[in-house]
């Protein structure tokens, strides 16, 4: 087959794995930066071209894997190929909702997921019972545009939450205000779903005085075994979702696993490094899979 990759990086150590693993089993992979691709939006004869003039659309499946910030763009190319009638291992739909976290956590807890307290207003009047709503300091708060554990601040007190919140709404961010679970002890687990399996599983822990177990705030990975709770709730998010590859962070609370968020572009090198599983060949295997392509393996 032939596969895109439609990415920004080359060199990032998850675009370099998925373009070895479909190289491995024997595919003709793409790395597809997302600013080099253009569009003919046509009716008789649309197209996606690529700099320099190729033309796309003879290609078997793309793998989108779009930074939040080319959200937009990316998700517009995306939806080409899928006119183009080109497999998509993502949708657009779905990476875009995805990357609503208000729309995301109203989504999954009308599918009757389990989430942190949360809340979320428009005025900084409404401070003050909107920190009372979610349980009261310590919180966390949060930007809706935030990734990778940026833009996410813990409040000790009462005072600190009001002046974080009233600060992001005087820059007219958007932000959730979330109750912090403690007893989580700064550790998520990160389960990896593709094609509605859980087919990886890391525990992420905060660095020492850090809160966020995000890998790219410092925080270390390591195996852990799920519960058959946590894997209904990680594939049944990713099935709310409608991501065919999704990571799915879930922190243990004292009333049970609580979904934190869902992520449509999930980093493969914490997951493969400590669990020591080819996540990228299972990628492809899922495009193998719904393409109906015959492999020897």
């Amino acid at each position: 087959m032939k596969i895109g990759l439609l990415a920004s990086d080359p060199n990032l150590y998850s675009n370099q794995r998925i373009l070895e693993a479909g190289e491995s089993r024997g595919h003709e992979m793409h790395f597809l930066n997302i600013r080099h691709c253009y569009m003919k939006l046509d009716a008789t004869n649309p197209e996606i071209h690529y700099r320099g003039g190729r033309i796309l659309n003879d290609l078997d499946a793309v793998i989108p894997r779009i930074r939040p910030s080319q959200t937009f763009y990316g998700c517009a190319l995306t939806r080409q190929f899928e006119a183009l009638k080109i497999f998509t291992l993502n949708s657009a739909s779905a990476i875009s909702q995805s990357r609503d976290k208000l729309f995301s956590l109203q989504l999954l807890l009308q599918n009757g997921l389990e989430i942190p307290t949360t809340g979320f207003a428009n005025s900084p009047l409404d401070t003050s019972d909107l920190i009372k709503m979610v349980g009261g300091s310590p919180l966390i708060v949060k930007l809706l545009e935030g990734t990778q554990g940026k833009g996410v601040v813990l409040t000790e007190t009462k005072k600190a939450a009001e002046s974080v919140i009233n600060a992001f709404k005087s820059l007219h961010a958007n932000i959730l205000v979330q109750e912090f679970v403690k007893e989580a002890n700064g550790k998520d687990i990160r389960c990896f779903v593709i094609d509605g399996k859980v087919v990886a599983s890391i525990q992420r822990e905060a660095a020492p005085g850090e809160f966020r177990a995000n890998l790219h705030q410092g925080g270390t990975a390591s195996v852990v075994k799920v519960t058959p709770e946590e894997k209904r709730i990680a594939i049944k998010a990713a099935k709310t979702m409608n991501l065919k590859v999704a990571g799915v962070d879930i922190i243990r609370s004292a009333k049970g696993p609580l979904l934190l968020e869902i992520n449509s572009s999930p980093g493969l090198e914490g997951i493969e490094s400590a669990t020591n599983k080819d996540v990228a060949g299972k990628m492809i295997a899922a495009i193998e899979k719904h393409v109906g392509w015959k492999t020897e393996r």
